[in-house]
C-alpha cells in the first residue's frame, strides 16, 4: 500500500519488523511504526532472562510468593499459565532451569546445521508434560503474580507472541499493520487488507507455502535455529520435552500455526511440534504447515477462508523469521 511505513530491526534475539499503513491512534504511519519499534526494543530489555537486572529476572529471583508486577509482566505470566493449561502442560514456560541446564544460558553463537543435528539426534518420540507441572503454581490476581518461590518464568516464544498482540491492540485503528516478533506475526487493520505470508523451509529457506491473511496471528516454531551441541557433544535446541527436560526430537522440525492471536498461534505451533507425528495436525485447527525430519512438509489449509481472505487489497508481507 502506498505510504506504508516499514521498519526492520534486530530484537528478541532475532529479526523483527513493523509495517503500518494509514494514520490512527498512534499518529501517522511513520510515527506509529517508530513507537511500536521503540516499545518492542524496550520489552526486549525488560523481559530478557540473560540480564540479571531485567524485570523478568528480578521477578523470577524474588523470594516472595506474591509479587506486585507491571501490567505486561502480569499478562506474560497469565499467557504462560494459559498456554500450559490449554495444552495439558505440553507448552510449559516454567522450564528455565532445564533450558539453562541444556546449555542455553547466554549467547549461543552459530547454530548447528539442522541436517547435522538430526543425523546424531536421539530416537524420535513425542514430548510429554512434566510430572512436576510447575505451571500450575503460577497465577495472577489483580496485578499480583502468585507462584511458589523458585518457580521461574521464561519469556521465550510466548512472550514474543504476546508482545505482537499488545502492539496490535495499539495499532488497531490504523488502516493496515503487521508486527513480526521474530517469527510470531500479528496482522490487522481497519481495511482488512490481505497479506501474503510466506512459510520457509528450515533446511534451505525455500518457500514451502504462502497463506493469504488479513488478520489474526501466525507463528512458526522450529529447531532449525537456536541450536548447539551440549557438553557431551549431543545436539541440543531450545524446544524442550517437558517430561524429560531435554531438547525434543519428535520427527517434526518446524510447525507453523494460524490463530486469532499471535500468542495462541505460538502455543499451537509449539504443541504441534512437540506432540509428534501422530497428533500434530490436531493442534492446527485454523491451518498451518508441518515440516518433517526428511524435509517433506504438510499443509493444513485454513478452515475459515472468509476470515483469512477478507478485504480486496493485498500488501507485501515479511517472510517470517523462524524462532
Amino acid at each position: 500500500m502506498r505510504g506504508e511505513a516499514i521498519l526492520r530491526f534486530d530484537c528478541f534475539g532475532s529479526r523483527c519488523g513493523v509495517f503500518v499503513a494509514g494514520s490512527g491512534n498512534l499518529g501517522s504511519a511513520d510515527l506509529a511504526a517508530q513507537l511500536v519499534k521503540r516499545q518492542l526494543l524496550e520489552w526486549h530489555v525488560r523481559f530478557s532472562r540473560f540480564d540479571a537486572g531485567s524485570e523478568l529476572s528480578l521477578v523470577n529471583g524474588d523470594p516472595r510468593e506474591r509479587v506486585e508486577v507491571t501490567r505486561t509482566m502480569a499478562r506474560l505470566a497469565a499467557a504462560v499459565a494459559g498456554a500450559a493449561e490449554a495444552t495439558g502442560g505440553l507448552v510449559d514456560g516454567t522450564l528455565v532451569g532445564e533450558i539453562e541446564g541444556a546449555g542455553y544460558a547466554g549467547d549461543l553463537g552459530e547454530s548447528v546445521p539442522l541436517r547435522d543435528a538430526l543425523a546424531s539426534a536421539p530416537p524420535r518420540r513425542p514430548a510429554s508434560p512434566s510430572p512436576l507441572a510447575r505451571w500450575r503454581e503460577v497465577s495472577v490476581d489483580d496485578g499480583v503474580l502468585i507462584r511458589t518461590p523458585g518457580v521461574r518464568i521464561d519469556s521465550g516464544g510466548l512472550g514474543k507472541g504476546l508482545f505482537a498482540d499488545i502492539a496490535a491492540e495499539r495499532l488497531a485503528s490504523h488502516a493496515a499493520f503487521a508486527v513480526d516478533c521474530g517469527g510470531d506475526l500479528r496482522l490487522g487493520g481497519t481495511q482488512h487488507a490481505r497479506r501474503a505470508v510466506e512459510i520457509t523451509s528450515p533446511f534451505d529457506d525455500s518457500v514451502l507455502h504462502t497463506f493469504e491473511v488479513s488478520g489474526g496471528g501466525v507463528a512458526t516454531s522450529g529447531i532449525g535455529r537456536r541450536s548447539w551441541r551440549d557438553r557431551s557433544g549431543a545436539p541440543a535446541h531450545h524446544l524442550l520435552d517437558p517430561g524429560t527436560g531435554r531438547p525434543a526430537f519428535t520427527g517434526i522440525v518446524q510447525a507453523t500455526a494460524l490463530a486469532p492471536s499471535a500468542v495462541e498461534a505460538e502455543t499451537l505451533a509449539k504443541a504441534a511440534l512437540l506432540s509428534g507425528l501422530a497428533r500434530a495436525r490436531e493442534w492446527l485447527p485454523h491451518g498451518g504447515v508441518v515440516v518433517f525430519d526428511d524435509g517433506a512438509h504438510h499443509v493444513i489449509e485454513p478452515t475459515r477462508k472468509a476470515d483469512l481472505d477478507a478485504g480486496d487489497q493485498r500488501h507485501t508481507a515479511p517472510v517470517l523469521d523462524r524462532q
